[in-house]
């Protein structure tokens, strides 16, 4: 019994600092004050490049382009790079005045491989800042001002609000999904920026100077790139700041298999990121004084809302099972913190996206999700793929 109590609460002590981090974000994005950027057109902006990855995006990238034309001027180079594709994805782009490049490849897919692709067709005018946009998202009236000026005002990379919504009345399952990823993308970012701290990257609406962005490898098949990303800049003390002015938005898959796929690309990388590659980045981060890449492996800790309630839940079961007072305790004190955050997170900013009586719902749609976690331990996706939009 002795060494099930240091057990138990050894895993208690191990969630202790993901848990507190995540109320820390939650409380400081309660006090974050609204940046006062303005959203006006920049008439002498610097030169700079959009690129737009895009596989089998027909559906979806002429709304993408339309968006992004309206804030262009007559210096910037608006570059799709046409990945794989096997419709009229780069037909579309072409006729809306993008410049187009193809790229095909049996082995090496992905979007890393195709943002690779996009900078190699920059390096011989290379622009002063790239802007990434995916080929499914719409991007709001003076998003690229904003970001633009940001990144050459902070000399940091910069990453836009990003939000999805559901393409029609959402059910039960999908308002708790908006709500977790309104809480991952929104609300802990701006936390992360009133502490002074960085955010991760989210694979859309990010700005970078071409000196940084064009020092770090992006031709890999790594399942959530853009994490990845976001600790090699911080490597070179360019670690993300975020941006809530500047909006970009996309709608969650519309059919049940599609939304599945996307999820479980999420969050078995995020997963795998943080069990394999986290606690090296961590030591790496300390050995080297690197605060901003400390901040960001931290926030890597937290894992998917849904896993983290699992386990805080599973260690106050099993500490009260087996009787481990002081692991009861702090599993208590865990679960009661992680239910507070979620509560002041839809107080402050889910409302009128969730009511209280479906945020009820949110612990069994926890456990709905175990089938998932236990497949990423037998037969845990590896490779990107692109979730299907139609």
């Amino acid at each position: 019994m002795i060494v099930l109590d240091f057990v138990l609460l050894g895993l208690t002590l191990v969630l202790l600092l993901p848990v507190v981090f995540f109320l820390l974000q939650i409380v400081a994005a309660i006090i974050f004050k609204k940046s006062s950027l303005s959203a006006q057109k920049l008439h002498n902006r610097p030169a700079i490049a959009i690129v737009i990855p895009a596989h089998n995006e027909s559906l979806m990238i002429a709304q993408t382009i339309q968006s992004l034309l309206p804030q262009l001027q007559m210096q910037d180079n608006l570059l799709v790079v046409a990945d794989n594709c096997t419709d009229d994805t780069a037909a579309i782009a072409s006729s809306l005045g993008a410049n187009v490049f193809s790229r095909t490849h049996e082995f090496n897919r992905g979007k890393g491989y195709a943002l690779d692709y996009g900078l190699q067709q920059l390096r011989r005018h290379p622009p002063d800042v790239v802007l990434v946009i995916d080929a499914d998202c719409i991007v709001a009236e003076g998003t690229i001002d904003l970001l633009v000026k940001y990144c050459i005002e902070t000399q940091r990379p910069v990453q836009a609000l990003y939000l999805m919504q559901s393409l029609s009345k959402p059910s039960l399952k999908a308002c708790v999904s908006q709500f977790a990823w309104l809480v991952k993308n929104k609300v802990r970012p701006s936390g992360l920026k009133c502490l002074g701290l960085p955010c991760q990257l989210m694979g859309t609406g990010m700005a970078f100077l071409w000196q940084d962005i064009s020092q770090v490898n992006l031709a890999s098949g790594h399942i959530v790139e853009d994490m990845k990303l976001g600790i090699d800049l911080a490597r070179i003390n360019k670690a993300p700041v975020f941006l809530p002015d500047a909006i970009v938005t996309s709608m969650f898959p519309p059919s049940i298999d599609a939304t599945n796929a996307q999820r479980t690309r999420w969050e078995h990388g995020h997963l795998s990121v943080l069990l394999k590659e986290a606690p090296s980045i961590l030591l790496e981060a300390i050995k080297g004084k690197n605060l901003q890449m400390l901040a960001m492996v931290i926030d890597i800790m937290i894992p998917p809302l849904a896993v983290l309630a699992l386990l805080c839940a599973g260690l106050f079961a099993l500490s009260f099972a087996f009787n481990s007072q002081l692991a009861f305790f702090i599993a208590s004190l865990l679960l009661a913190s992680l239910g507070l955050a979620v509560f002041l997170a839809w107080l402050f900013f889910g409302r009128e996206m969730i009511s209280f009586r479906q945020l009820c719902y949110a612990p069994i749609y926890a456990f709905t999700k175990i089938p998932l976690y236990i497949k990423f331990f037998i037969n845990r996706q590896v490779d990107w793929v692109r979730s299907k939009r139609d």
